[in-house]
């Protein structure tokens, strides 16, 4: 019986990862990534993106909902959807969808390489971050929430979203911490999105000039750099070898 949910579990890992490389390979065959993040792709679509919405508002939500959800268990990294999300439907609207879209995939994404790969990512990680082992003990989700608060300390997306495997940390505590803890960092990434978009309206070039005078821009680009810094501190004091 073992023997048998042993060779199912592998069966359904090496399914899951081969699913997730064709995935990977059809996606970037059809959209390059660095265009979403483009200042000069965006601008020079922007009428066609922002028609599309006013027209199919709910649909288009509703695909980048489902897009986002993949696209974390794809192992996809966080910045091209909050920007794209920022610039095309706002900060607020912006945040709350993919904030939440985010959260699920990362809670699936847990759930799914914790039941396949458990033991296989805590012979990989454990030694890099065994510090954090005693924070997880006092307070799981406390400590993950501020984790996630200082964009998990310069540790890749992906690796943020299986790290409390580690830890055997509960699904729900999981949960919770994700998406509280995730909301500073990614509406400041929304946010610039928004404001590149305010950028664009005004038909301006994305230059020093630009960042200088738009508080659009500026004040999320700050509080990215304050973000960074406190990421910096944590990973250097925290996460070394």
């Amino acid at each position: 019986m073992n023997l048998n949910s042993l060779n199912l579990k592998l069966i359904l890992g090496i399914t899951y990862l081969a699913i997730i490389s064709i995935g990977l390979y059809f996606l970037f065959s059809v959209v390059d990534i660095k265009d979403l993040m483009s200042y000069e792709f965006i601008r020079s679509n922007k009428d066609i993106i922002l028609k599309y919405k006013s027209e199919n508002f709910f649909f288009l939500t509703a695909i980048f909902f489902i897009f986002s959800v993949v696209w974390v268990l794809l192992l996809g990294f966080a910045m091209p959807l909050l920007i794209f999300s920022g610039f095309v439907f706002g900060k607020w609207w912006g945040i709350l969808v993919v904030l939440t879209a985010t959260s699920l995939g990362a809670t699936l994404l847990y759930m799914l390489v914790g039941f396949f790969f458990r033991e296989a990512i805590k012979e990989k990680l454990a030694p890099k971050f065994s510090k954090l082992k005693e924070f997880f003990i006092k307070n799981d989700t406390l400590y993950f929430m501020g984790f996630r608060f200082v964009g998990g300390g310069g540790t890749p997306y992906a690796v943020q979203n299986i790290l409390p495997i580690l830890f055997d940390m509960p699904i729900k505590n999981y949960a919770i911490a994700t998406f509280i803890g995730s909301i500073p960092s990614m509406f400041v990434s929304v946010a610039l999105g928004s404001g590149i978009e305010s950028v664009i309206d005004q038909n301006e070039e994305l230059s020093f000039k630009t960042v200088l005078y738009s508080p659009e821009i500026y004040i999320p680009i700050i509080a990215f750099f304050i973000i960074l810094f406190i990421a910096f501190v944590i990973r250097k004091f925290y996460f070394k070898q």
